[in-house]
């Protein structure tokens, strides 16, 4: 059976037809997806232009399963009205949305008979899912600080701008974040950096390029940035840990896949406070940050709904092993 795998993060899309024997005859990349600002509708008009070139190219019109895993399929009522709208544009006869942090926890798992495990996404925002061979899940809602989360590469960048603003006017401690922030855009302060910020001379988007700067600055001793880190890394182990726990894997061993762009950038500090919080809590936890690409997971997915043999599975991870080499 052949399945349609689209990867849909805010950034950008990947599309890829794989054939009934693990061929990936199309592939193709789009533009971000971005459902909680222009809808259902609009947003999926992005993935149809990207889903119509890896048609074309693998000569096909339709396939028998969509695996769907996108960004801002956040609630089950969220997927529900984006299979909708998949549905709709009939390029398959079944369609299965989920949130793109199955896409990264599904690539990252290598055992394809009875995959499990938990993956925690830390890239623009901060997100963890987990799964069982018989269908169970763990997930969050994931939708920033209304949902309970902290962190990510944005939430990391407002924390880093606020302590340095009040380090700057009196209102909090000393940090190196004062200077190193504003310097990043060659300002010469923080009262610079904000004002910019806030009448636009600096996109918003520009924000995330601070992130960087406080890791730097974390691993140059500042004691604020330090602390920024290690709280991020105490997110990351808590969602770990809930999404075990929820799944009855505490005791297991068992992958914690650690993917986006901020855990796949492999800081130490971040990282190394990761993997010893696991070990801690959950010692036969086995932490592995994820090299392969997402749409590898969603059709691995694909895969698995339609039930394939093995030998489909590892024809599509070689494929993706090839690229990357490449």
């Amino acid at each position: 059976m052949t399945v349609l795998a689209i990867d849909a993060g805010n950034s950008k899309t990947d599309v890829a037809v794989v054939a009934a024997d693990g061929t990936v005859v199309g592939a193709a990349r789009g533009g971000g997806f971005q459902p909680h600002r222009t809808n259902a509708a609009p947003a999926v008009d992005v993935l149809a232009e990207a889903v119509g070139r890896a048609f074309a190219q693998a000569g096909v019109g339709a396939v028998d399963h969509v695996s769907a895993c996108l960004a801002n399929a956040d609630l089950p009522v969220e997927e529900e009205e984006l299979a909708r709208a998949l549905t709709a544009r009939r390029w398959g006869s079944r369609v299965d949305v989920r949130n793109d942090t199955f896409a990264v926890l599904r690539a990252g798992l290598l055992e394809d008979a009875e995959p499990r495990g938990v993956a925690v996404v830390c890239g623009a925002g901060v997100n963890c899912a987990g799964m069982l061979p018989d269908g169970r899940t763990a997930r969050f809602p994931a939708i920033g600080r209304l949902s309970g989360d902290w962190g990510g590469g944005g939430g990391l960048a407002e924390e880093a701008i606020w302590f340095a603003a009040r380090a700057e006017d009196g209102r909090g401690g000393a940090t190196a974040l004062m200077h190193a922030l504003p310097a990043h855009f060659s300002l010469p302060s923080m009262y610079a950096l904000i004002e910019a910020l806030h009448l636009g001379h600096i996109p918003a988007v520009r924000r995330h390029e601070l992130t960087p700067v406080l890791f730097a600055t974390a691993a140059d001793g500042d004691p604020v940035a330090r602390a920024l880190v290690e709280r991020m890394a105490d997110e990351v182990v808590a969602m770990a840990t809930v999404a075990l726990r929820r799944l009855d894997l505490l005791e297991a061993e068992v992958p914690v896949l650690l993917g986006g762009s901020v855990l796949a950038a492999r800081h130490p500090q971040l990282n190394d406070r990761v993997r010893s919080l696991l070990s801690a809590r959950t010692p036969r936890a086995l932490p592995r940050v994820v090299a392969e690409r997402p749409v590898l997971g969603a059709a691995l997915l694909g895969l698995d709904a339609v039930a394939a043999p093995p030998e489909v599975h590892a024809r599509v991870r070689a494929h993706y092993a090839a690229a990357a080499a490449a």
